[in-house]
């Protein structure tokens, strides 16, 4: 580095820092789990020096697994049986908003290595220190709805193999090997997530010899109205664009001498072959269900992915059961990056927040996650397509005004970012560009909203639920105005 980096990365550490020195029990508790392995940092950018792992190939593992799972088998699913589509159109409109989507987590994963900081951290950049609280309390909100949605599926798909279990104690085993991954931190999470997408794919393939020829006699469903297609892409758009929020998390120990371009292309192979698979499984047995009667009954109207999976199957007897209990196993590979994020978002909210080390925050996550989730359980895909309609809302929002910061007022060029800055108000943009963008963005959403509970006048009128493409509109729109006028008045 030259001698005004070094200056730098110098200052971005020091006695000012929030979560520099844990203090009182945390202090010894801290320095007990540091020496089992126990990732123990708080939210400070990592140092260039620090950011050594060259293993760039984790970036396609820890999506491909986070993503290629029943989950998203479940998204892919909602296309047949939540908004009645059929296998033609659930697949079309699938790939097309697979292959766009999948663009803008995988860029956010290249901040990671590049700066060292946190997604939440890295918001304070457009955002503004105070600003940036909103993105980074809604991401709080946010992951905690993701694992919402994952314990409830995986629980499900448990109790699906035996009489013996209910989705109650599914679901809490899922939430209990979440919090152990996620408790270890950084690592351990890129170690379990090369290895996690195993089972699942083993499963998938195993679906697809036992019920393939059930496929291709889907009924076929009347035309789709145009509300239904767009609700069903913007929901499985939601379902991909919100892992901007977290994605630059997973990289910050990963080398800056990395190329931007590999980072990347790791990350969108990662997000896209993983999505895009369970996405079409999902939509392709949802599709077949009504003409098997097992599946139908598995499937419960659509509102348990689980035993749909299980009746798909149960002809291959014991090793069937089995498998479902692996790929139901396997669904802390997305818990587990979402728990993570949760803790690290929450620090970025108040200097308070962030002298309580990570760990005491996965454990809050665990919960407050295992009573609302087997409450939810009870309406799957309501809850589903809800959480994921409204956490789609804002991180478009959130995802446009980050992007055009970096390309446009910042040029593209990672020596922009000061990381000394990061926990100064006083250098850091003022955030009102940014919350203004959000706000006015936020007031168009929401008569674009079309929800179990709220429709809104623009989405009753015939369009579906087209709030992430305006919210993300506006957002591009409004921001780049708003921010020169800040510039010009404050200079930073």
């Amino acid at each position: 580095m030259s001698s005004c980096e070094d200056e730098k990365a110098n200052s971005v550490l020091d006695d000012t820092s929030p979560s520099a020195r844990p203090q009182g029990w945390f202090a010894s508790t801290t320095d007990f789990l540091t020496r089992w392995g126990v990732e123990t940092n708080g939210i400070d950018p990592i140092l260039p020096d620090d950011r050594t792992d060259t293993k760039l190939y984790q970036m396609f593992f820890v999506w491909f697994s986070a993503n290629l799972n029943i989950l998203a088998f479940g998204t892919g699913s909602a296309g047949p049986a939540f908004f009645g589509l059929g296998l033609r159109d659930s697949f079309i409109i699938l790939l097309i908003v697979d292959l766009i989507s999948c663009v803008i987590p995988a860029y956010f994963a290249v901040f990671g290595p590049k700066l060292g900081m946190r997604s939440m951290v890295l918001a304070r950049y457009s955002w503004g220190y105070f600003g940036s609280i909103l993105p980074s309390a809604f991401t709080v909100f946010s992951m905690q709805g993701f694992l919402i949605l994952n314990c409830i599926i995986g629980g499900q798909t448990l109790a699906s193999v035996s009489s013996h279990l209910d989705d109650t104690l599914g679901i809490v085993i899922i939430g209990v090997i979440s919090l152990l991954v996620t408790f270890c931190g950084y690592r351990i999470i890129h170690w379990y997530e090369t290895i996690a997408w195993i089972p699942s794919v083993i499963t998938f393939i195993v679906m697809l010899g036992l019920g393939g020829k059930h496929l291709t006699q889907a009924p076929t469903p009347p035309p789709p109205s145009a509300s239904a297609v767009l609700s069903f892409a913007t929901t499985t758009a939601s379902s991909v664009i919100s892992w901007c929020m977290m994605t630059p998390d997973y990289g910050v120990y990963h080398t800056h001498k990395a190329s931007s371009t590999r980072v990347f292309l790791y990350s969108y192979a990662g997000f896209f072959i993983a999505s895009l698979a369970a996405h079409l499984l999902g939509a392709a047995f949802a599709a077949a269900a009504p003409g098997v009667a097992s599946w139908e009954a598995g499937f419960d109207g659509g509102n348990n992915v689980g035993g749909l999976i299980e009746a798909v199957l149960s002809p291959s007897g014991g090793f069937g059961k089995f498998l479902t209990v692996l790929v139901a196993l396997s669904i802390p590979s997305a818990c587990a990056p979402t728990m993570y994020t949760f803790a690290s978002s929450l620090m970025t909210i108040h200097v308070w927040f962030a002298r309580v080390p990570r760990y005491v925050y996965t454990i809050i996550s665990e919960a407050i996650l295992i009573p609302v989730a087997i409450v939810g359980a009870t309406h799957f895909y309501t809850t589903f397509v809800d959480v994921l309609s409204v956490i789609g809302y804002w991180s478009t929002v959130f995802a446009a005004i980050v992007i055009i910061e970096h390309f446009v007022f910042r040029k593209n060029d990672w020596a922009r970012y000061d990381l000394s800055k990061w926990c100064k108000p006083r250098e850091l943009p003022l955030g009102i560009a940014a919350v203004f963008s959000f706000l006015c963005a936020c007031g168009l959403i929401i008569p674009c909203m079309s929800q179990a509970w709220y429709i809104g006048p623009i989405a009753n009128a015939g369009t579906g639920d087209i709030g992430i493409l305006v919210g993300f509109a506006l957002g591009a729109l409004l921001y780049p105005a708003f921010r020169a006028v800040e510039i010009a008045y404050s200079g930073r």
